[in-house]
């Protein structure tokens, strides 16, 4: 039976940030090092014309690879490290772009083209040259999310600080709670996840976390559990998590609904519509934001990924809104 070829059909994934970074060797020896470092190869300067080089190849990974999509690249970078001692030099490369599938290759063919370029300029000074060390060091983007190579020891700070960016503490000064909706949970037929993970990254953003509660799917519970927050007057915000889907016991938008002094539509569309980028289910949840006096209520699906995507989209906008409505009393 003959084989067939063909690429990954992509065509129904959404588009997501896309991040690769990869790197690699080429040992020069001594005499070529120090030509190098010093630009004063016969061709001219390797360095520089590296990183052109490698910013070309990464651009046309697509025409090198038979079955390599074809990418619109929003930024390539080159970059080179010198090690003397080793007299090798090591070279980076990162790619970017908001697309359907990911930028290994993109990144991996602008670290080759670049090593080969520090080859065909050195070879007429020292034909024993060796390229080693290619891989992949870190990719961000689509269901996988972040990766990590797990050779530790390779990745450099601004890799890291690159793909794991700091979470910027925009709710600092910020008094919250979490509420967890969930009949099973709340009878310990499973432990919740999702109110953990909320806590632990509104602790991230700054916030102060006074409690995080698992209760079961009854709306007047949850509306109970709301004014006696309310009541303490300690409290700014509230995320809930669970219940907001379409079976029988998925009330939370209601309940919340019903006491809120103001809904606000567009936390519920910019949830769905940021989610669609992983999954089109996230169209089915039926999230609201509101608010009560001065405290900001957002409801959440019940998965801790959906919480993870929810928090990290919403962190900018709820520290607006909370301050816009920190003077509003009961």
């Amino acid at each position: 039976m003959n084989q067939t070829f063909s690429m990954i059909d992509v065509g129904g994934k959404q588009p997501t940030n896309r991040i690769a970074v990869a790197t690699g060797l080429i040992h020069v020896g001594a005499s070529a090092f120090a030509l190098i470092r010093d630009r004063q190869l016969p061709k001219g300067d390797v360095l520089m014309l590296a990183e052109i080089a490698g910013i070309q190849g990464a651009k046309s990974a697509s025409q090198l690879m038979p079955l390599c999509h074809p990418m619109g690249l929003d930024h390539v970078r080159v970059t080179t490290e010198l090690d003397e001692a080793a007299a090798t030099i090591r070279v980076y490369c990162t790619a970017r772009t908001c697309a359907k599938t990911g930028v290994e290759m993109e990144a991996l063919a602008g670290v080759n083209a670049a090593l080969l370029t520090v080859w065909d300029l050195t070879k007429m000074v020292e034909p024993d040259l060796c390229i080693s060390d290619i891989r992949l060091l870190a990719k961000v983007g689509g269901k996988s999310g972040c990766w990590l190579n797990p050779e530790a020891a390779l990745i450099p700070d601004w890799v890291i600080e690159l793909v794991r960016p700091p979470v910027k503490p925009s709710l600092t000064g910020i008094t919250a709670e979490v509420i967890v909706l969930s009949d099973r949970a709340s009878s310990g037929v499973y432990e919740d996840k999702s109110g953990p993970l909320a806590r632990d990254l509104l602790a991230a953003m700054g916030a102060d976390v006074l409690a995080v509660s698992v209760i079961p799917d009854e709306p007047t519970e949850l509306q109970a559990k709301i004014k006696a927050i309310q009541a303490t007057g300690q409290t700014r915000l509230i995320i809930t998590s669970g219940g907001t889907g379409v079976s029988g016991r998925d009330s939370t938008p209601e309940a919340v609904a019903a006491i809120a002094d103001k809904l606000i539509p567009g936390i519920g569309e910019l949830l769905r519509a940021s989610g669609a980028a992983f999954t089109p289910l996230s169209w089915s949840s039926r999230s609201i934001g509101a608010t009560l006096g001065n405290i900001l209520i957002v409801t959440l699906p019940g998965s801790p990924k959906a919480v993870k995507e929810g928090l990290d989209v919403l962190g900018p906008l709820m520290k607006h809104l909370l301050t816009i409505i920190q003077d509003i009393r009961s």
